[in-house]
């Protein structure tokens, strides 16, 4: 029988637990909870094919007529919108929309860490020890998150913060901290949902789904790691700008389609999560925050 246990998460902005509206839900649950589903989630819904299709559809001018409803159920915010909804051709140019500067303003300070995207955040202050990760007794593999033993071993011990867009959230990520930007580093694979709802199921589909890797050299820290970590329907992972110097808060790209993923990587004792962050995730609850608001600190 199907699972039908509630996503709970905890607002920053309210103060208190909010139960997550899942776009998709009775079709994300059917791949994941049942014998069948994961039949055909092995078979066809993690193929990149898969979600090239679900991509023309959000990139068609019938999808356009999905905006109005989406915007209805979820609650979104037009006011907050750079441009004005009609302007919107496709559902997927509303999905990827910009948004006011004034909407998400930058947390001061010089060694604030920012939320790189809106989303529900997770910590995991030691990357070489099990965690409570959407399950508990989970342990990250690095080498194969990253795509080389080499780099893993330079961050074991480490820490990251595992920022999950829903497809209901700005899709438009920034860097957190300011640095020299290298070249995205490109991993192909599959793509599984980042829903809690499958990685409940296996921790291992962050491993194997798409995913592209950036190194920054930070002044005080030294590198830190970004990645975007494709999903199911995400159409495209769009880079904003060019490798080299960053500023914090600067847009480093956004997301097509689909909800999406990007984790921050940081190096050992370089770190100091928010206090909410850290405790929201002590108890495994994710905890809701908007892109620019503080992350946490680095260490002097």
């Amino acid at each position: 029988m199907a699972s039908t246990q509630e996503i709970v998460f905890y607002d920053r902005y309210e103060g208190r637990l909010r139960t997550e509206a899942i776009y998709g839900e009775k079709p994300l649950r059917w791949a994941y909870e049942t014998t069948l589903g994961r039949l055909c989630l092995e078979s066809i819904i993690k193929r990149r094919w898969f979600s090239r299709l679900y991509g023309r559809w959000a990139d068609s001018r019938h999808s356009a007529k999905e905006i109005a409803p989406f915007l209805t159920r979820f609650g979104v915010d037009p006011n907050e919108f750079l441009e004005p909804v009609e302007n919107f051709r496709t559902f997927n140019e509303f999905f990827y929309r910009q948004l006011r500067p004034e909407a998400r303003p930058l947390a001061p300070g010089n060694g604030t860490v920012l939320f790189p995207a809106d989303g529900r955040h997770l910590l995991v202050p030691d990357l070489s020890a099990d965690s409570t990760i959407f399950a508990k007794g989970r342990r990250f593999d690095l080498a194969k998150l990253l795509g080389n033993e080499e780099l893993g071993r330079g961050y074991h011990g480490g820490s990251a913060v595992i920022s999950r867009l829903c497809p209901t959230d700005y899709h438009r990520f920034h860097f957190p901290l300011e640095g020299d930007a290298d070249e995205p580093r490109i991993i192909n694979g599959s793509l599984y949902s980042v829903n809690p709802i499958a990685l409940a199921r296996s921790l291992r589909y962050l491993h194997e789904n798409k995913r592209r890797v950036t190194s920054v050299r930070h002044p005080v820290i030294g590198r830190y790691l970004f990645l975007e970590v494709g999903a199911t329907n995400v159409g495209g992972i769009v880079d904003s700008g060019k490798p080299g110097r960053v500023k914090k808060g600067d847009e480093k790209g956004y997301f097509r389609f689909g909800g999406s993923m990007v984790m921050t990587l940081f190096p050992v004792g370089t770190f100091h999560p928010a206090s909410d962050l850290s405790e929201q995730s002590a108890a495994g609850i994710e905890l809701y925050a908007r892109m620019g608001d503080q992350m946490g600190s680095i260490a002097d």
